[in-house]
C-alpha cells in the first residue's frame, strides 16, 4: 500500500507543474492512460516467455523513447491517431485520443522520468491497478476541474456490492458506467475466491463478467483502462466498456445484476417516445416500446432501460435522486409499475455532503426483476434512513465503508428478507400502504430532524455551508436545464 500511494504521489504531483500549461486533471489522466499503456505494451513484447505483441511495430513505445523536442509532439500525435482506429479494447482506450501536452520537454520528462522507470508488468495487477484508480479518485476530489461528476464514493459502492453479492455465475452491468467504479468492485468481490474458480470461471471472470456503457469517450477510456490495469479483459481482444448513449435503444442483451448510478441533472437529451404514444419534446427521436412512460426526465429514463436489461430474477441496486421518489406523472407511474411488476425491497436514503457533485440528495433503490404476474411482486419495503441527523462532508468528515456496516448488517445479504429486524433508522411498509400513499410517494421520513427542533443541535457551520451551497448548487442545475429547455422551444 505504501508503494502504491507513493506512485500515486509521484504522478500526481507532475500533474500540478503540466496546470501551468493549461493541463487539466481529467486531460493528464488521459494522457497518463495512453503512455501507461504504450509502456504495457512495450513490457509484453520484450519479456522471455512468451512474448506478445499488441500494439503495431511502429507505435512502439521506443520509438517515444527515442525521439525528442518536436519530433516528439509529432510522433506521438501521429501514434495516437493510429491507435485510434484499431479494433477492440485498443480502439476504445485510444478513441479520439489527442495529445494535450505541448511542451516537448515536460512530455519527454513524463515518457522517461515517470512512466519508463516503473516495469508495471511486474508490480502485480493489485498496486498498479490501485494505483491507477487511486488517481481518478485524486481526481474527482479536485472539485475544480469538474471530474467529480463521474464518480459514486467507493465506500458507498462497495456497501452496494455487499449486499447484492454479485457471484461468478452472474453478469454485471452498468448503463452509465464512468470511470467503471462499480464494476471493478463487483470483479473485485467474486476475485477473492479466484483459487477456488475453474479456468472456464476464469476466463468468464475476465471476459464475460462485467459490462459497461458510457457515453464519453474521455471517460470510457479512463474506464477501459482502468479494467484492463485491474485483470478485466485483454489488451486485444473485446472491451468489457461500450462507447455510446445507453437510453437510445434496448441493447437485446440481459445480464443477471444491474449497480449503477445514472448521471446527476434530470433533463434527457434526447426524444423518447414510448408505449403510451406520448412524445418528450427534445433533439433527437428515440422509439422505446420497452418503456412504460414517456418522459424528458433522464433518471425515470434509465429506471426504464435498468428494468428492461435486467434479466429474470436478476437484482439490481441504483442510486437514485429523491424526485424519483416523490415527482408526480411519469414518476407515479413508473413508482406504480416498478412495485407491481418488481420486486421492490430495500430503500437507502443517503446523507448529504458524500458526493463530488454538490447538491445531491439521493438515495439507493435495491429491486429484484420477476416474472410476469397477476399479483403484485412487492410485498414489503424495507426503508433505511441513513440521512436525518447524518451529516458528512468532502473534506472534514468523510463517508467511510465502516459508517454503512449497520446498514449491510440490517440488509442480512443472502438471508431470507422474513429474518430482517425493524429499528429505529430501519422500517418496513406493506404494498398497500405504500400504494395507499400520495401518488405512491417513497420518500418516507419518520425520525425527527434535531436541527429542527432545537437550534443547540445545529450542525457545524462548516456542515450548514456545505449544505447551502448544496442546495444553491441544486437550483442552479435545475434554472439552467429549465433555461435550455427554453432555448430548444424557441429554435
Amino acid at each position: 500500500m505504501a508503494d502504491t500511494k507513493a506512485l500515486v504521489d509521484k504522478l500526481w504531483n507532475y500533474c500540478h507543474l503540466l496546470r501551468d500549461d493549461g493541463v487539466s486533471t481529467i486531460d493528464y489522466t488521459e494522457q497518463l492512460t495512453y503512455l501507461l499503456f504504450l509502456k504495457m505494451a512495450h513490457e509484453r513484447a520484450t519479456r522471455p516467455l512468451n512474448p506478445e505483441q499488441i500494439v503495431p511495430a511502429e507505435c512502439s513505445w521506443q520509438i517515444l523513447l527515442d525521439a525528442d523536442g518536436d519530433d516528439l509532439e509529432r510522433t506521438y500525435r501521429e501514434m495516437l491517431d493510429q491507435l485510434s482506429r484499431q479494433p477492440g479494447m485498443l480502439g476504445v482506450i485510444f478513441r479520439k485520443a489527442q495529445n494535450k501536452i505541448q511542451d516537448a520537454a515536460k512530455l519527454k520528462r513524463l515518457i522517461v522520468d515517470f512512466i519508463d522507470r516503473e516495469n508495471w508488468s511486474a508490480t502485480g495487477v493489485d498496486i498498479k491497478g490501485d494505483a491507477y484508480e487511486g488517481l481518478l479518485q485524486k481526481g474527482a476530489s479536485d472539485v475544480k476541474s469538474g471530474a467529480g461528476q463521474y464518480f459514486t464514493p467507493r465506500p458507498l459502492i462497495e456497501a452496494m456490492v455487499d449486499c447484492v453479492q454479485p457471484t461468478i455465475n452472474d453478469t454485471v452491468v452498468d448503463p452509465a458506467c464512468g470511470t467503471g467504479g462499480f464494476l471493478l468492485a463487483a470483479y473485485e468481490h467474486v476475485a477473492k475466491n479466484a483459487g477456488d474458480l475453474t479456468q472456464v470461471q476464469r476466463e468468464h471472470l475476465r471476459d464475460r463478467f462485467v459490462h459497461g456503457v458510457e457515453l464519453v469517450d474521455g471517460t470510457a477510456r479512463l474506464a477501459a483502462m482502468n479494467m484492463l490495469l485491474h485483470g478485466m479483459g485483454t489488451p486485444n481482444g473485446d472491451s468489457p466498456i461500450e462507447v455510446r448513449d445507453a437510453l437510445t435503444s434496448d441493447p437485446g442483451r440481459r445480464w443477471s445484476v444491474v449497480l449503477a448510478n445514472p448521471p446527476f441533472g434530470t433533463k434527457s437529451s434526447v426524444r423518447v417516445i414510448g408505449d403510451d404514444g406520448r412524445e418528450s419534446r427534445e433533439t433527437l427521436e428515440i422509439v422505446r416500446d420497452d418503456f412504460w412512460v414517456t418522459t424528458s426526465n433522464k433518471q425515470l429514463n434509465f429506471v426504464q432501460h435498468i428494468k428492461t436489461i435486467l434479466d429474470i430474477n436478476g437484482r439490481a441496486a441504483v442510486v437514485l435522486p429523491d424526485n424519483v421518489l416523490f415527482e408526480g406523472g411519469a414518476g407515479e407511474t413508473l413508482r406504480k409499475r416498478l412495485l407491481k411488476e418488481f420486486d421492490v425491497h430495500t430503500l437507502l436514503r443517503l446523507p448529504t455532503g458524500i458526493f463530488y457533485a454538490g447538491g445531491v440528495k439521493a438515495n439507493v433503490v435495491f429491486f429484484d426483476k420477476r416474472p410476469a404476474g397477476e399479483r403484485p411482486w412487492t410485498e414489503r419495503l424495507w426503508v433505511y434512513d441513513f440521512r436525518t441527523n447524518v451529516h458528512f462532508t468532502m473534506k472534514t468528515n468523510t463517508l467511510t465503508r465502516g459508517h454503512l456496516q449497520e446498514f449491510v448488517d440490517a440488509y442480512k445479504p443472502g438471508e431470507p428478507r422474513s429474518e430482517r429486524q425493524e429499528s429505529e433508522r430501519f422500517k418496513s411498509f406493506t404494498y398497500d400502504e405504500l400504494i395507499a400513499r400520495d401518488k405512491a410517494n417513497l420518500d418516507i421520513i419518520w425520525l425527527k430532524d434535531d436541527s429542527i427542533e432545537d437550534a443547540a443541535d445545529l450542525p457545524a457551520p462548516d456542515v450548514i455551508a456545505d449544505q447551502i451551497a448544496e442546495e444553491l448548487q441544486t437550483a442552479l442545475l435545475e434554472i439552467t436545464a429549465i433555461a435550455a429547455d427554453l432555448t430548444g422551444l424557441l429554435e
